[in-house]
Order: structure tokens, then sequence, then C-alpha cells
């Protein structure tokens, strides 16, 4: 069980690549310790009135970002497993209010599973600058990711539930 006393109001943050299982997890994850779920990107999509990739489409790569900064920023969910997007680590004050008031956990996955589960990137929503590639994403972001996170899960070779437990093991120990 998540060390309740000591994290006692802390919400956990599941940050990562897209396709690493931060919303699947999540779910789980707060059902399993009785906390609440949010999902930061379908929050975007309520604010905006799009999906993702229209929002991406309409306000460019800059233009997303702001948007997920500013919602993900403006999250006041206390008990709750927050699944991020995964451009989220670039939203400077996002991350800062995450750090402060969450337990960050990185979801990290090798790039060749990755490169396996994920499929049209743009379909997805996900945050690419013009000519920007899975493997340039990849390596600007693993750096990121790391320099946030509380607790880093490495998913390598690992079903949802083996992932589940070894997270709930590394919570307890924070």
């Amino acid at each position: 069980m998540f060390n309740q006393k000591k994290n006692e109001k802390k919400s956990i943050v599941l940050i990562g690549m897209p396709g690493v299982g931060k919303s699947t997890i999540g779910v789980i994850l707060a059902k399993e310790i009785g906390y609440q779920f949010v999902d930061a990107d379908l929050l975007i999509q309520q604010q905006e009135g799009m999906l993702l990739r229209e929002i991406i489409e309409k306000k460019g790569h800059d233009g997303f970002l702001s948007v997920e900064n500013q919602v993900n920023r403006d999250i006041d969910a206390p008990k709750s497993v927050i699944a991020t997007g995964g451009s989220a680590v670039y939203c400077k004050e996002a991350m800062e209010h995450y750090k402060e008031t969450c337990c960050v956990v990185y979801l990290r996955c090798p790039y060749q599973v990755l490169e396996k589960r994920l499929g049209d990137l743009k379909g997805r929503g996900v945050a690419l600058k013009e000519g920007q590639t899975l493997w340039d994403l990849y390596e600007e972001r693993s750096v990121l990711y790391e320099k946030y996170a509380d607790l880093i899960i490495d998913e390598d070779e690992k079903g949802i539930e083996e992932t589940l437990e070894i997270l709930k093991s590394g919570l307890e120990n924070l």
C-alpha cells in the first residue's frame, strides 16, 4: 500500500513517453490504493473542445505546450493518480507544481519496445517538432523525465501486473 502516512496529501503523477501505459497503469493503481484518477490529456481536450492532434494542428507545437502547461499547472487533485501527456516535461511551471505537491513517477520503457507499440504519432496527438523523429523525441525527453522523477520504474519485459507491483513497492519506500 502507498505509504499514506508519510505522503498524506500527495498525489502520484505518472510521466513517460507515449505508449508506456501511464493511463492504463494509472487507472488500475488508483483503484488499488483508493485514489481518484485524472488524465491530463483528457482535461486538455475538454478545455479546448478538440482532440490533441487538432490542438497541435491549430495552435502549433508551442501553442499546444502552452495549453498543456496551463492545464497541468492548474490541476489540484489531492489523493489522485495523474497521468500526464508525454510532453508535460517540457512545461516548467507544471512540472515544478507536480514536484512540490506530488510524487513523480517515470515509467521508463526501452526505445525498441516503444517503437513497436506506437503507430501513427501525429494521429495519437504526440507533440513533435517539424522533422523530429521518435528517436529524437526519446533522447530529448528521457533526460527530462529522469530530472523530474522521484521514482523510476523500468518496464522492460514486464506486464502491467508486474509493473504495478514494482510501482507500489517503490511508493511504499519513498
